[in-house]
């Protein structure tokens, strides 16, 4: 199977800024400091506030125990002009796993909630399921040629959304619920890639990844509707976010998105991805519920 150069040392404008992002400010036990790019966006990205979360959750468990799981929900819209304050609460330090719980507060009420869970690394049962069978990230266009090619005519939204540099780098199989009105099957492959080099650190990774598994993963649930997230009449956002981490990964390569939508249904839309190494293996689910509301006036 052939490859892209392995990424350099470089790591783009974006992705460093995210990092930096990542990067919580202490301020007193257990209560850190998230602040958020100032990108014009008048909401923080949802996959910022689980990430700057989990970090916090991580800055508190031992170092020889890792996340396996999480489960969140987003309770009022982030303001990306002020600071996010992250509290901690020490649920409870078990001999093999640690609980840890994240209020994510603005303006003196939470935005966010999240719980999870770290374990330490130990050998067990193993199966997983396998890789869906799409074209390789080489064989898909870039956003460059995406841009150049497909977004001459499309609204400013899209525009927007594929024209500015991201700290990751998409590449989705199909683009077709982008351009047309068809209703599909509610299932979509996206591959992805930091857009440079994320530091060895496994709970940097981790938080990385955490990231990333907020984006695109509502579009699953509108394809069945002939629609996408750019619907200017449509109220998308995330309610709740869960994710299992089945194996250490590193962000070295492209990673196969794999989502599908099992419902829609009371404004809401559900939808779950598992998250595959180019190579195969299973490094993570996600699960997610969505508003996907028609607005009044649309």
């Amino acid at each position: 199977m052939p490859q892209e150069a392995p990424q350099s040392s470089f790591s783009s404008k974006a992705l460093a800024g995210l990092l930096k992002t990542l990067d919580l400010e202490p301020i007193e036990v257990d209560i850190f400091r998230g602040r958020s790019p100032q990108i014009g966006w008048q909401r923080v990205f949802g996959g910022q506030v689980v990430a700057q979360a989990l970090t916090a959750a991580q800055r508190t468990v031992e170092a020889n125990r890792f996340v396996h799981s999480l489960h969140s929900y987003f309770m009022r819209p982030g303001d990306p002009s002020v600071p996010i304050i992250y509290q901690v609460e020490r649920i409870r330090d078990g001999g093999s796993f640690t609980t840890r719980r994240v209020i994510a507060i603005q303006h003196g009420k939470p935005i966010f909630a999240l719980s999870a869970s770290f374990q330490v690394d130990e050998p067990g049962f193993d199966h997983q399921s396998a890789l869906p069978e799409v074209p390789i990230p080489e064989q898909l266009p870039s956003i460059k040629e995406i841009s150049q090619q497909f977004l001459g005519e499309a609204a400013p939204a899209i525009k927007n959304y594929w024209m500015c540099e991201q700290p990751i780098e998409l590449r989705p199989v199909s683009l077709t619920h982008y351009f047309s009105k068809e209703k599909l099957e509610p299932i979509q492959n996206v591959w992805v890639r930091a857009n440079g080099e994320v530091p060895e650190d496994r709970n940097i990774q981790t938080a990385v990844l955490a990231y990333l598994s907020d984006m695109t993963l509502l579009d699953a649930s509108l394809y069945a509707h002939g629609t996408s997230i750019f619907d200017e009449g449509l109220q998308v956002a995330s309610l709740d976010h869960a994710m299992w981490f089945h194996r250490p990964f590193q962000l070295d390569d492209w990673l196969l998105y794999a989502q599908d939508s099992p419902s829609a249904s009371g404004a809401r839309g559900l939808t779950r991805g598992n998250i595959f190494t180019r190579s195969g293996v299973l490094i993570a689910s996600v699960a997610q519920e969505g508003l996907i509301r028609k607005k009044a006036n649309a």
